[in-house]
């Protein structure tokens, strides 16, 4: 079933688990995570960066879009990081039933006005909306750009962010990074900067990040406040590392259908345990 992001992470916060977001960048990535969270029974966002959107080509969203209609479980198709309003009205124009937008390195004051445009326009058309305050660093290209370590989000300033601007849903800092974790600094999520906020707030909260934090810090995390999880680094190792493997072993080889199966089940290994590890194994069932 096609739905919203809001639709989805209210249930997970009434709850207290995490949906994943696994960013795909191709359509064997995409099967292969839905099957996976059908199989498991786990409400899922379906992730679609910008990069990724010119990857794929706009055309095939509207494919997404109806294999999401046919699933049995609860699917949000999400435009990840979006950069300014023009690709908001893309994403709203693609038939995208969620959007971030990602004002995190301007100036407070100029996060809160782009927030709340994207917002009110997106409400209108019942889309849902995250936004995003702190910033979480990162070392590949789905990171804030120029956002070379983390500036944890503070309370105070997520709470006036939240009345300003109506969104649904807050990607917050508390020690995450895009990417690989760089070797220097030791993954550690302040888990009671989240619980303050998380008390304040009330709403789903988003992390972002999280290749190398340890699963029991991002288990806690999931039961005491965060509501949806993204996952892009990890499938991507797990699915193109397996692909290296396959294509080493016969340099013949050249049909998808021989080279993929054995890449997407690498994939969804990961993927299996990601949804476990967050809590949303068997949570269709409440949609």
């Amino acid at each position: 079933m096609l739905t919203t992001g809001k639709a989805i992470l209210d249930v997970a916060n009434e709850h207290s688990f995490a949906v994943p977001a696994f960013n795909i960048s191709d359509w064997a990535m995409f099967q292969g995570i839905v099957e996976i969270s059908e199989e498991t029974d786990a409400p899922l966002i379906v992730a679609i960066h910008p990069d990724e959107v010119r990857h794929i080509g706009a055309d095939l969203i509207p494919a997404i879009a109806a294999r999401a209609h046919r699933s049995s479980v609860p699917i949000a198709i999400h435009w990840d990081h979006g950069a300014d309003f023009a690709q908001m009205l893309q994403a709203f124009q693609y038939g995208f039933t969620s959007v971030m937008i990602d004002g995190s390195l301007k100036p407070f004051e100029e996060n809160i006005a782009i927030t709340k445009q994207v917002t009110e326009a997106a409400h209108v058309l019942g889309v849902s909306v995250e936004g995003e305050l702190g910033t979480i660093g990162g070392n590949d290209s789905y990171a804030e750009a120029g956002a070379a370590e983390i500036i944890y989000t503070d309370p105070d300033d997520a709470v006036t962010f939240v009345e300003q601007t109506g969104v649904d849903s807050l990607a917050i800092a508390i020690g995450t990074f895009h990417g690989f974790y760089p070797k220097d600094l030791k993954p550690e999520l302040k888990l009671d900067l989240l619980k303050e906020i998380k008390g304040r707030l009330g709403i789903p909260l988003v992390l972002h990040g999280g290749s190398g934090n340890p699963d029991d810090e991002i288990r806690e995390a999931a039961r005491i406040g965060i509501n949806k999880i993204n996952i892009s680094t990890d499938i991507k190792v797990a699915y193109h590392d397996k692909m290296r493997e396959v294509l080493g072993t016969d340099s013949k080889l050249r049909e998808p259908n021989a080279i993929q199966p054995e890449c997407i089940r690498a994939m969804q290994v990961v993927a299996a345990h990601k949804i476990q590890l967050f809590g949303a194994e068997g949570k269709g069932s409440l949609y």
